[in-house]
């Protein structure tokens, strides 16, 4: 019989066990995880703009007096401090909140000022905690001004042995200064960094017009100013649009500037000039949360896959200071599209996603738009204005209080004196006699004998004068709204002067400006243009040589092998593969191996069927027609501009029925205007080129009637010029029927017997 243990109290364990359906125990639990990871970690408070862990690194920076001022202290004794009296997590993650918050390339105005490694902008890790050392900036203390003056609630840590502030009071708009990235349970925050003036201006105007329009808040606040610079090439209509909801997408570039160019126009454009004719252009700005080796990488991989062809090099110079330069391939490269092929290929033009999602002060999640983020950060700041104000009339009704009480000390000294001297129980007496209250003549009890002097007297006087002044002022703060307004705005103008666009912080460094329309990006305006010679082997061996060598020429083939094609292209030219299965491949002629060995098997870059063959191969021309016809007798015309394929698989242009195969596949000189059609019967039919259909893809129609086999040949020609053909043996022979009309018929005749000296192939060339 299995024996169940009981506790100290007697109880039976399995009395504790709730049945409970398990999804429904699984998604409270989850729900309640959920929102301690929303609230608690991973959004930002709308009021200091800080999460948890943030909040707890600086002010036990705080508690150890590692203001600007004083000395460094290692980062080691921070992080101690944080996980074991405020933050209860990893010291890994503590400690890289804290570097995140020293990094200058991280944030736009750094809260903690780092000695020692604390990483750079080339994505190396700061030094292990126990190297470096840290203090707070004077924009930290700015942000945790007012705590030691009741102006926001102290909760308990979570052990209960120390007291830590809700948020921080500070008047610095941390959360739009500063920005905030974070992924909660089922949501997420992205908030770029801004300029304070900008946010400044932008609150003054809500403060004076609570209805102002948002368009005219815009004019103010421009947009983002990230950290590391760069710009924000978006019209003003979309920046404000992603402003006006909370979620949009904006795109951020690096900068191109050579700031050691002669010309003015050179330095904005990034152009330094070397002397005859070459240049460089020059990176001096990476997109915010890019890292330049990265970056540089990128650059690099591109030039090695051949996708920036235009590019020779790219050299990282940079000190202190970016300095990214990019070496072209030739002095005739355009930079412009240079530049563009940058952003297109690498990060140097990133996107982020803006999303103003931010806990409100009842710590309510909410996606909230630029108006509405300022009328709440205002709204907490008069909240906090008003406890500051009130703590304050409580210190000074308290003063007050004592003062009155030494006044009357003084003006009844002698009595006071012999009461104290001669009396049991001097504070009762005193308090009956001169009706003080406790703290009164407490204080008077514990004055000191060098404070009795008549000077004394006369500096309660005026204390308690210029008590009653405050007092009076801060009652009428309290008591009116505008009077609250107008401190606010009187506050917000001496930030703004700290942080003012003269200063070395303040200056805005990323520009917004709308991007001029993009050069037309291709990979064939990348290619250096050049002459080269396309030779195809029967069995698939491709190479090109360079220039336009004689097509008569005799080339190397591996032992076996025979020519199948040769032709003159040039090296921004795309051939067209056409393989007697229908399929259409596509391969740039700059591609194509050198003609030094016997090239590389096509297949190997083309996936081409083993049991097809290339039936032509044709340069691209745009809107240039190709006569396609099949061995059932049936063809149509197309042009290249359809055949192309963007992949390695080709592109089905004709549809075969069963064994047949494609016969046919030949470019249609202008000027043309008949097609001649010969079967495998001897039979010879020619048709006038309108008649011919235009597809893009399909089997087309009936070309030439057969009773037996198929087709065996297609061209067209100028009717008045006659058909040609060549004549066979040795030379480039070749005969003219000009006096065809007894062969032209209708599109789909079974036709008749070709002229006199025919080949005997079939074929017309």
């Amino acid at each position: 019989m299995a024996i169940t243990e009981m506790d100290d109290s007697g109880a039976d364990p399995f009395d504790a066990i709730v049945d409970a359906p398990f999804d429904s125990a699984l998604s409270e639990r989850y729900l309640v995880y959920a929102l301690s990871t929303i609230t608690a970690r991973s959004l930002p408070d709308l009021r200091d703009g800080l999460k948890p862990v943030h909040r707890r690194l600086l002010w036990a920076m705080r508690q150890l007096k590692l203001d600007p001022s004083s000395a460094f202290k290692k980062s080691a004794r921070v992080v101690g401090d944080v996980i074991g009296k405020y933050h209860p997590h990893g010291d890994a993650s503590v400690y890289d909140a804290m570097v995140r918050l020293a990094q200058d390339f991280a944030l736009r105005y750094p809260l903690v000022e780092g000695q020692g490694n604390f990483g750079n902008i080339d994505g190396d890790n700061a030094a292990a905690y126990r190297y470096t050392e840290a203090r707070l900036t004077k924009t930290a203390l700015r942000l945790m001004e007012g705590l030691d003056e009741g102006t926001v609630d102290f909760i308990p840590t979570y052990n209960g042995e120390e007291q830590e502030p809700e948020i921080f009071p500070g008047l610095f708009p941390n959360l739009l200064a500063n920005g905030a990235s974070g992924i909660a349970v089922g949501m997420a925050t992205n908030i770029p960094s801004h300029n304070v003036a900008e946010i400044v201006d932008a609150t003054l105007e809500v403060i004076d017009n609570p209805h102002v329009e948002h368009a005219r808040l815009m004019e103010l606040f421009k947009g983002p100013d990230f950290a590391t610079g760069g710009v924000v090439p978006e019209s003003a209509e979309t920046i404000a649009a992603a402003y006006e909801t909370g979620r949009g997408s904006l795109r951020v570039r690096g900068r191109f500037h050579a700031a050691e160019a002669d010309k003015a126009e050179d330095r904005e454009a990034g152009i330094e000039r070397l002397g005859g004719g070459q240049w460089q252009l020059v990176i001096s700005e990476i997109p915010y949360q890019v890292q330049k080796g990265k970056l540089i990488e990128q650059i690099a991989q591109a030039i090695a896959d051949k996708k920036l062809p235009i590019l020779e090099d790219v050299r990282d110079e940079s000190d202190e200071q970016i300095r990214i330069v990019l070496v072209p391939r030739s002095r005739n490269v355009d930079p412009e599209l240079l530049k563009e092929s940058i952003y297109k290929l690498t990060d140097m033009e990133t996107r982020f996603g803006l999303n103003l999602n931010v806990l409100d002060a009842s710590r309510t999640p909410m996606v909230m738009g630029l108006k509405e983020l300022l009328n709440n950060w205002i709204a907490s700041q008069i909240d906090i204005l008003q406890r500051r104000s009130q703590h304050r009339l409580d210190q000074i009704a308290r003063r007050l209080e004592l003062v009155e009480g030494y006044i009357i000390a003084f003006l009844n000294l002698d009595r006071v004196i012999e009461i104290i001297r001669y009396e049991d129980d001097p504070k009762a007496v005193m308090m009956e006699e001169f009706k003080l209250t406790d703290r009164q003549a407490e204080a008077i009890l514990n004055m000191r004998l060098r404070s009795l002097r008549k000077l004394e007297e006369m500096q309660l006087r005026q204390e308690k004068d210029d008590l009653l002044k405050e007092q009076d002022e801060l009652e009428k703060l309290l008591g009116s709204p505008a009077r609250q307004r107008t401190r606010l705005k009187r506050d917000l103008n001496a930030l703004r002067k700290e942080y003012g666009e003269d200063t070395a912080l303040g200056r805005r460094r990323t520009t917004i400006e709308e991007a001029a329309p993009a050069v037309e990006f291709s990979m064939d305006a990348m290619i250096e243009k050049e002459p080269v010679t396309v030779i195809l082997s029967q069995k698939g061996w491709i190479r090109g040589a360079k220039g336009h060598l004689p097509l008569d020429q005799e080339f190397k083939y591996k032992e076996g092998d025979a020519p199948a094609f040769v032709l003159h292209a040039q090296t921004t030219d795309k051939l067209l593969l056409v393989g007697d299965d229908g399929r259409v491949f596509t391969l740039g002629a700059d591609k194509l191996p050198g003609a030094r060995g016997f090239g590389e098997p096509v297949r190997n870059t083309l996936d081409i069927e083993a049991s097809a063959q290339i039936v032509s191969v044709i340069v691209h021309r745009e809107g240039q027609e190709v006569l396609l016809a099949a061995s059932t007798g049936k063809g149509f015309a197309a042009t290249t501009d359809s055949m192309l394929a963007e992949t390695r698989k080709g592109r089905q242009v004709v549809n075969l029925p069963g064994d047949a195969k494609l016969k046919v596949a030949r470019p249609i000189p202008a000027g043309h205007d008949h097609v001649a059609v010969v079967g495998d019967n001897r039979k010879l039919v020619v048709f006038h080129l309108e008649e011919l259909p235009r597809l893009a893809k399909g089997q087309g129609n009936k070309l030439q009637g057969y009773r037996d086999g198929g087709l065996s040949d297609a061209t067209t020609f100028t009717l008045a010029e006659g058909l040609s053909w060549a004549m066979g043996g040795k030379g480039d022979r070749t005969r003219t029927e000009t006096d065809m009309w007894q062969w032209k018929v209708a599109r789909g005749g079974a036709g008749r017997l070709p002229p006199q000296g025919f080949p005997r192939d079939n074929r017309f060339t």
